[in-house]
């Protein structure tokens, strides 16, 4: 018997008569599902992915989460999770989005000095600063993998392992 006009209701396993029966069991719930947002500054629907990377640009903590959040109370995730694998960081460098609580944040709870990389006061368009090329690098190595060049997926743990295998594979191109 085919049972393309049971759809789930929820995750307890309750059924419902109705939906599209060309579509998939549960599909019309959801599109993509997992969190999504979207960031009216950066103009980015979907989710927005916070890297912490050494001065080489090898990839040491990735959290992805949804592009509502502001900037800085999304980088207290790598920030919290690099603590307990790299104590020995002391400074991390980040870009102008980061700034205002974080590095207070960043100082009392993780015990990292944050300093924040600013554009020049009179620049226009495109400025090279100090050590964001080596994370905007890093992005171009992850990004190179055509998975993650659009956001396929549903969770963002799932997001997170996929931007980790692809650091560890470009990582291992580079040293072969």
């Amino acid at each position: 018997m085919r049972s393309s006009w049971l759809t789930a209701n929820d995750v307890s396993g309750s059924f419902t008569f109705g939906g599209d029966p060309r579509q998939p069991i549960g599909a019309h719930r959801r599109s993509k599902g997992g969190d999504k947002g979207y960031d009216a500054g950066k103009k980015i629907t979907g989710r927005k992915r916070h890297i912490l990377t050494d001065t080489d640009g090898r990839l040491l903590t990735v959290r992805v989460h949804a592009a509502d959040f502001q900037d800085r109370d999304g980088g207290k995730l790598p920030l919290k999770g690099s603590q307990q694998r790299y104590p020995f960081f002391t400074r991390v460098f980040a870009d102008g989005g980061y700034a205002g609580r974080l590095v207070e944040w960043a100082a009392d709870k993780t015990y990292i000095t944050l300093e924040i990389i600013r554009r020049g006061p009179h620049a226009q368009g495109f400025e090279v600063l100090p050590r964001r090329w080596v994370v905007e690098r890093t992005f171009a190595w992850i990004f190179k993998s055509r998975r993650l060049l659009r956001d396929y997926e549903q969770l963002t743990a799932v997001a997170e392992t996929l931007i980790t295998i692809a650091a560890t594979a470009t990582l291992l191109r580079r040293w072969t």
